[in-house]
């Protein structure tokens, strides 16, 4: 996640951007369940309210880490201490504030584990963003000695290789998106479009986004949600590059948006920790929808957004308080 340069507001946006849509997701297909397939002439508002929801959110994932190819991890021991102190630091304090609050009891033995974040969690994004780290200055010294034709050409390799044997066939490397090669496949998707479409105007991004996405919801009205939704879908994933083409041609920048995004991150630990997600997030989403209104499952998702983000920033600005400096020590300033 660490970047060279000015951070781009345009993208730091869309970081935020897409946090907010992996918050959606949760709220909805992860809290509810995914929306089963109908058929077009047997949908009803409740089905398209989900299935939207679903569908332009689902390309929250691939694009937080296509934002890292864009830019490219430039990976050095301080900041894989500084991503790790992050993992620990909310899984430990998720754990504290639970016992406290009588949300869990209390156990040493429990306390102990949840310094274990890369480890013992149920977050799968954390191990598998750790390889991608580890991974990214092998990558990044592959991509540089290739050339735009060659980049191209083994990008796309890559990314049929996973549509056909990951995603429609199942291979275990791969079946539905949630791994390390994902991962890795989306953030030399990023690389590529960094190289190769930065100019690209933001109206063929919006089209691609929109498109795919209008695909993808008539599918799921006749498909298997896994399949549909699964990150490494085909539609999935060119929504999710037609999103980074939309903000990359924009340019502004905002210094309250760049101190936003830095604690894009910080969300995820938070809301979906494992106790967070249990007695929280979960039973709320569920409630929402059970109260049988449009209205108020709309509501209760752009307030659980609104207030976790508040929470994550909040949170951040003391993680940062407490960490860095004890970073910075090792490192010097």
């Amino acid at each position: 996640m660490k970047k060279t340069g000015i951070r781009q507001s345009n993208i730091e946006l869309l970081r935020i951007l897409s946090m907010m849509m992996v918050l959606a997701v949760h709220f909805d297909g992860a809290a509810l369940g995914l929306p089963l397939p109908v058929g077009l002439g047997s949908t009803d508002a409740a089905w398209w309210w989900r299935t939207s929801v679903e569908t332009l959110s689902i390309v929250g994932v691939n694009c937080f880490t296509l934002i890292s190819g864009y830019f490219g991890i430039r990976a050095s021991v301080r900041g894989l201490l500084t991503f790790v102190t992050q993992c620990v630091f909310y899984s430990v304090a998720m754990y504290s504030v639970c016992a406290l609050c009588g949300v869990v009891s209390f156990s040493f033995a429990a306390w102990g584990e949840s310094w274990l974040a890369l480890t013992h969690t149920d977050l799968w994004y954390v191990p598998a963003y750790l390889c991608l780290y580890l991974l990214s200055p092998f990558i990044n010294a592959g991509m540089e000695r290739l050339t735009d034709r060659q980049l191209l050409l083994w990008t796309g390799i890559f990314v049929l290789v996973n549509l056909y044997a990951g995603w429609w066939w199942g291979a275990s490397f791969n079946p539905n998106g949630y791994t390390v090669v994902q991962l890795v496949m989306m953030y030399c998707v990023g690389s590529a479009v960094r190289r190769m479409l930065s100019g690209v105007p933001p109206g063929v991004g919006w089209s691609l986004y929109l498109g795919a996405s209008a695909f993808t919801a008539v599918a799921a009205a006749y498909m298997a949600p896994l399949k549909v939704y699964a990150y490494n879908s085909p539609l999935v994933i060119v929504a999710s590059v037609g999103l980074l083409l939309a903000f990359a041609g924009m340019q502004f920048r905002s210094g309250f948006i760049n101190y936003v995004a830095r604690s894009s991150f910080a969300v995820y630990l938070i809301h979906k920790n494992k106790l967070i997600w249990v007695s929280m997030v979960k039973p709320v989403a569920i409630a929402a929808w059970g109260a049988g209104s449009l209205w108020i499952a709309t509501g209760s998702l752009l307030a659980f957004i609104a207030v976790t983000f508040a929470v994550a920033v909040a949170a951040d600005y003391v993680r940062r308080g407490v960490c860095l400096p004890l970073i910075g020590a090792l490192f010097g300033k």
